[in-house]
């Protein structure tokens, strides 16, 4: 069903959810009159949500296809379809009447469940038919209200870190994703060119052999970390997050002028907007505001002066061309990020127009030298918030 709706969708370029299950409803009930109705209605959704995606792709000539492939199928479930008996039993309507299935919840349920969360009315589930099994997608929902933010924490994304500035500190946040993409493209070569000799390039042994690498799922864990302890900072102290405004594919703008091949993998690799949007989501999840600013010159310009940093021979630390203070490019960043964000209002923090310097060593002194706390992947992979790093930092004898 799914197939035959994505098919026509895409060929009558047809976008909407109404519009096609105006046209076809009814013919698939006829088709399938043994199948409960509702899943004619949530098939529509699937198979337009699939449309439009396609049709998209190709108006920006992403995809050189006529039509997509269907290559895997969730079956959709709407509040009609299913309903939770207790909280290990699912009921799903069948072409055999209601069907009741033994749930093992994931940890990540319980966590939801004691948590507040409550489950929403749409579920996903999947025939899993190698290992037998059905695997049921639940999704939950939580009523949440934004706070009126009283500061910021502005956070700067690059290739292998993420600097975030709390409470005037400056952290950043080692995630080296430059070295596990070099590391997984090397790897990839090796197994492309041993596999595709032997078994041919579309051999399903070596598919298997790259997804066990696992470069996606450490990436994604990195991610979802670092999101979690900004956005937990942000939520404790009443703060909204200030982000850089990217755009929709910032990868591309950024390697249109690097010719070197391998630093063009890396950059697109380095997935900036994926971070972004796991701290988006983490910020929905705590009510915590996002403000978004231009990004232009945040690294370049000095906060104290206003005047050009000189960075020489591609160094990250650089010499205000005013003030003579040397000044780290991440911190630089966050700082300006952080002027951005007040002089455009939304917030209760007092708004200064500019940070003043009084030429003295000491935090944002024009003789200062201005540089981050570096926090290793080893240490923040392992706690979930600042205090818990702060406290590792004490016990290792490190002043932070």
């Amino acid at each position: 069903m799914v197939e035959q709706l994505t098919m026509y969708a895409v060929r009558s370029k047809v976008r909407s959810f109404t519009k096609l299950k105006a046209s076809k409803y009814r013919e698939l009930r006829n088709l399938y009159p043994h199948l409960p109705s509702h899943y004619a209605y949530t098939v529509c959704q699937d198979a337009s949500t699939r449309a439009k995606s396609f049709l998209k792709l190709r108006e920006k000539r992403l995809t050189e296809e006529e039509f997509p492939e269907v290559n895997s199928v969730s079956i959709w479930l709407d509040d009609h379809l299913w309903k939770m008996e207790g909280y290990t039993v699912v009921r799903i309507a069948t072409h055999r009447g209601w069907v009741s299935v033994e749930l093992n919840p994931h940890k990540q349920y319980w966590r939801y469940i004691n948590g507040g969360w409550s489950l929403a009315s749409e579920a996903k589930i999947k025939l899993d038919k190698r290992s037998r099994r059905l695997i049921i997608y639940l999704t939950f929902a939580k009523d949440v209200e934004e706070h009126r933010p009283r500061g910021f924490i502005p956070v700067d994304v690059n290739e292998n870190n993420v600097t975030a500035l709390i409470d005037g500190s400056v952290y950043l946040f080692e995630t080296n994703i430059g070295r596990i993409v070099l590391g997984y493209y090397y790897r990839r070569k090796r197994v492309q060119g041993k596999y595709d000799e032997l078994y041919g390039v579309k051999s399903r042994t070596k598919r298997k052999t790259l997804k066990k690498l696992n470069e996606r799922g450490k990436k994604l864990d990195a991610r979802w970390k670092i999101a979690n302890i900004i956005v937990r900072e942000a939520s404790r102290r009443g703060y909204a997050v200030v982000l850089e405004r990217l755009g929709m594919r910032p990868g591309e703008k950024m390697v249109s002028r690097i010719r070197d091949s391998q630093l063009r993998h890396r950059v697109f690799q380095a997935a900036f907007r994926g971070v972004q949007r796991a701290i988006e989501e983490k910020a929905r999840e705590h009510g915590v505001p996002v403000v978004y600013v231009d990004p232009k010159n945040t690294s370049r310009l000095c906060p104290v002066h206003g005047s050009e940093i000189a960075y020489e021979d591609g160094s990250r630390v650089g010499r205000c061309t005013k003030g003579g203070e040397y000044w780290h490019r991440d911190v630089v960043a966050v700082w300006n990020l952080l002027l951005k964000a007040l002089r455009g209002g939304g917030s209760s923090a007092p708004s200064p127009a500019r940070l003043l310097g009084d030429g003295s060593p000491v935090p944002l002194g024009s003789t200062a030298a201005h540089e981050p706390t570096r926090v290793p992947k080893a240490l923040w992979a392992r706690r979930k918030s600042l205090d818990g790093i702060i406290n590792s930092y004490k016990m290792i004898g490190v002043n932070i």
